[in-house]
């Protein structure tokens, strides 16, 4: 997920915009979308609340900054996911990576949690279309027909967001084989078959 930067090195330089939105979106995973409040995180950043206001002209700006930061890292995955080209391999390492980043940050549950806000709703359903198409299409390019492929990427999405639930809610459900990477291999080899 986002890498959280040294407040040391913020004091050291200016803040973008891009770093109040990265941190924004550590803390939405950590503490919810309430969470999210300029004095807290300017405190995390080394930074005053005027750095803050010469980004931003409120929180509610810095919110849907984080949720566009939120939205680019799926971006971000599935341009690293592509260099794999093969297929099934593409598909294991992407869920992976999505598994244990989303169970680790917190941010997926919230924003699930909070689907109903104005704010994120919008943002909720454009990344779960992008993923959607993409996951299809990586079927669709193991050799899946369109419909199977699309059957396919719903039940390899619904595995996800179940496991990252299981892990907000029940973590210790999650240890031996369940954390381990056969884990990962035994849901790909099912959603192959």
């Amino acid at each position: 997920m986002a890498v959280r930067k040294d407040a040391g090195a913020a004091r050291s330089r200016s803040l973008t915009a891009d770093d109040w939105a990265t941190e924004a979106l550590l803390v939405l995973g950590e503490r919810g979308l309430s969470g999210v409040a300029v004095e807290p995180i300017a405190a995390r950043l080394g930074a005053t609340k005027g750095s803050f206001y010469w980004h931003f002209p409120n929180r509610d700006a810095l919110v849907e900054a984080a949720l566009a930061r939120w939205e680019q890292l799926t971006e971000t995955i599935i341009t690293a996911m592509d260099a794999e080209p093969d297929p099934r391999l593409r598909l294991r390492r992407l869920f992976q990576h999505v598994v244990v980043g989303a169970s680790s940050s917190g941010v997926e549950t919230t924003l699930l949690g909070n689907a109903e806000d104005p704010r994120v709703a919008p943002v909720l359903r454009r990344v779960t279309a992008r993923r959607m198409a993409y996951v299809t299409s990586v079927f669709a390019a193991v050799g899946f027909a369109e419909r199977e492929a699309r059957q396919r990427a719903v039940l390899a999405y619904t595995a996800y967001l179940g496991h990252v639930q299981l892990a907000h809610v029940a973590p210790d459900e999650l240890t031996g084989p369940a954390a381990a990477a056969d884990y990962f291999d035994l849901v790909v080899d099912g959603l192959l078959r």
